[in-house]
């Protein structure tokens, strides 16, 4: 084998820094851009905000002031109310001396926390007259409840832990579980009512005792709640049976179990909004759909005209050289941007193109799709069009959607089409909605039902996309009364 030294010219594909952050920008989320963006205007002086423009009319208003000022300045006599533009407390404010403090804070705090469930029971065991061991143990029995206000815990846990909390305080009393169990059913009966319960039934038994004796179908429902799991299962011929109740007290008593509150700590969870910006929005102009960028997402760059007439000197300062450097960044970092919306505008038209039957008549017009099929149209690669649809939203007539919506699987039709299983969901949903609640549809008849309409489809997979919905089976959606 013989040693020699040649050329060879051959292409290949290298990441630059400015392809890198091509990409990079393509999938942040609109918060993560903004945040990236104002991360660069910190950090490069080259790189400015354009600001929205003073209107014409508010600068002849300023200028109109301002003469008005300047001819009344120059008469002979001033009036002796001169209009100033700054009043004296906007300069000297109180401040307090060092001999005292303010009284008061001059700003009040006007946010609003939320009180937990725990918050809101021990300010009313604080009311109650009990003994210091008694509020030990509701104080074990409050911290023992579970989100939804039930007890979570045995009660031979909760004597266990007031025991020794009070061995460790030096207490030599014994604690029995009679006693936990007296202070458990005066937690329940506070604010909200059934709170500290062990089970549903116990808790919507609780709230049945505090209604008045003289309610329609209380003791009926009283004795449904006596043979609860039947209640649950819905084994309502059983029901009946052993209860001694007719059809009619049996629907006024479910009826009433329906007013009451099955989980009393919900109404404390703290309810977070989880707000998405759009950064597409879809509406109809003429018959036609029309696809925009929303502005609020869509920052104005430029580069700032004072640095830039300082690169200008043809010096090679490391100054100047410092600033041609961040000019470079700046403009390529602007050139990305512009390619995210321009891409993501491209991505969006094209979907929507491919989707117009769902913002017609809504999930049921929705058409199968995958990123292959937009990939190809915009021509761009499968891994470039995943990036741009993640974590993007698109505001519709129909509501707010995460681009990753339109993306479905296909099923098969009879006439050799497809169909989209967000199309199937819909369906199925819209079957369920419109059953007989006496005679609910099973799964295979709602199979049977969609290959009526052309969609071959397995009646495990309508069991699949009917659990995916949180719709319950035909035997627990049945009502007998």
């Amino acid at each position: 084998m013989k040693l020699s030294v040649g050329l060879r010219i051959a292409n290949s594909l290298s990441l630059t820094p400015q392809l890198q952050q091509a990409i990079r920008l393509l999938q942040l989320s609109s918060l993560e851009l903004e945040q990236e963006i104002q991360l660069q205007l910190d950090s490069n002086p080259l790189l400015e905000k354009v600001e929205e423009q003073i209107s014409v009319e508010s600068l002849s208003t300023v200028d109109a002031s301002q003469k008005d000022l300047t001819n009344e300045l120059n008469a002979d006599h001033l009036p002796d109310d001169l209009p100033v533009d700054t009043d004296w407390d906007d300069v000297y404010t109180h401040q307090p001396t060092s001999l005292g403090a303010a009284e008061f804070e001059e700003r009040e705090d006007n946010r609003q926390s939320q009180q937990s469930l725990q918050e809101y029971m021990l300010e009313q065991i604080n009311l109650l007259h009990f003994s210091r061991i008694d509020q030990l143990i509701a104080y074990c029995i409050i911290d023992s409840l579970d989100e939804k206000g039930f007890l979570d815990a045995e009660i031979s846990e909760i004597t266990a832990s007031v025991q020794h909390l009070l061995s460790s305080m030096d207490y030599e009393e014994e604690i029995e579980e009679d006693e936990v169990l007296v202070v458990l059913k005066h937690v329940q009966r506070l604010d909200p009512i059934g709170v500290g319960s062990r089970n549903l039934a116990e808790c919507l038994l609780i709230q049945l005792d505090s209604l008045p004796v003289n309610t329609p179908c209380r003791n009926d429902a009283v004795k449904l709640l006596q043979h609860y799991e039947l209640l649950i299962t819905n084994e309502l011929p059983k029901l009946i049976k052993q209860t001694g109740l007719n059809q009619e007290q049996l629907r006024c008593a479910v009826d009433l179990l329906k007013t009451l509150k099955p989980y009393p700590g919900l109404e404390f969870e703290s309810k977070e909004s989880d707000y998405q910006i759009p950064d597409v929005v879809v509406m109809k102009k003429n018959d036609c759909w029309q696809v925009t960028l929303n502005p609020d997402v869509m920052p104005k760059l430029r580069l700032n005209s004072f640095y830039t007439n300082m690169i200008r000197r043809a010096d090679q300062s490391e100054d100047n050289q410092y600033l041609r450097n961040q000019m470079l960044e700046a403009k390529n970092f602007i050139k990305s941007i512009d390619e995210r919306h321009k891409t993501l505008l491209k991505v969006a038209t094209c979907i929507v193109e491919h989707q117009k039957s769902f913002l017609e008549i809504g999930p049921e017009g929705m058409k199968p799709l995958v990123l292959r099929d937009i990939a190809e149209e915009v021509e761009l690669h499968e891994s470039t069009v995943s990036r741009v649809t993640t974590n993007k939203y698109m505001l519709t007539p129909r509501g707010l959607f995460e681009l990753k919506y339109f993306f479905s699987s296909h099923v098969g039709t009879t006439s050799g089409g497809e169909a989209s299983s967000t199309a199937i969901r819909a369906k199925i949903k819209k079957m369920i909605a419109e059953e007989n609640a006496r005679k609910p549809l099973s799964d295979n008849a709602i199979a049977n039902l969609l290959k009526e309409e052309g969609i071959d489809v397995a009646r495990r997979t309508v069991a699949k996309y009917r659990e995916s919905l949180h719709i319950p089976s035909s035997s627990e959606r049945k009502v007998l009364i």
